[in-house]
């Protein structure tokens, strides 16, 4: 039974594309709000090298970089909302959820959390991109389901394989847990990407 749930699932992963997905195209004075722990900040690199800054000379569009290295989900909903009125951004870019699976929180209580911060989001008709992070493990091969799921359950564009492919690559991480500065311009580069495949650029 495990297995055909887990087949259903992957057919419903596969179905929805992100190409399917269309958010609202960004202006050009639009403002991208990158949202969510070190991997955001850009722990392991410099400012300038972090993905925010990249991403903002890809796009040719502000990107406000609000990551806070060690913030676990549930502060993260506690500090979004007032971001959101604040920035009033068209377009938030979700990375979090990594230091609450180190400290081993539930996966129920950190998928709750991102939901918050999802819907945050769409009741302020802000579009939304999820990036999947990897569990810490030895052999990093996938994001953690809970990115899938939600990512299904919202019907937002997602990315589940950058991260697991840089953090599984030695030359594109500082340590065991953050990349380097080439790996957050590969990060920039695929969520670039994913912005134009979803319709946003």
């Amino acid at each position: 039974m495990k297995k055909v749930i887990t087949f259903l699932f992957a057919l419903i992963i596969s179905s929805c594309n992100n190409s399917d997905l269309n958010l609202a195209k960004l202006s050009t004075d639009a403002v991208i709000l990158a949202f969510g722990d070190s991997l955001t900040y850009g722990t392991g690199a410099n400012d300038e090298q972090a993905y925010p800054s990249i991403l903002e000379k890809l796009t040719s569009r502000e990107v406000v970089n609000e990551g806070i290295p060690g913030e676990i989900t549930r502060d993260g909903t506690k500090r979004l909302p007032e971001l959101l009125d604040e920035i009033q951004p068209e377009l938030l870019i979700l990375i979090h959820g990594g230091n609450d699976m180190i400290k081993k929180i539930p996966k129920q209580e950190i998928s709750a959390n991102l939901g918050k911060m999802i819907s945050e989001a769409k009741q302020r008709d802000i579009s939304v991109i999820l990036i999947g992070v990897p569990e810490p493990k030895l052999l990093i091969s996938s994001s953690s389901d809970i990115y899938q799921n939600l990512a299904v359950q919202f019907q937002i564009p997602a990315d589940f394989d950058t991260l697991p492919e840089i953090l599984s690559t030695p030359s594109l991480k500082s340590d065991l847990i953050h990349p380097n500065a080439e790996g957050y311009s590969f990060l920039a580069k695929k969520i670039h990407e994913l912005l134009k495949q979803s319709g946003v650029l």
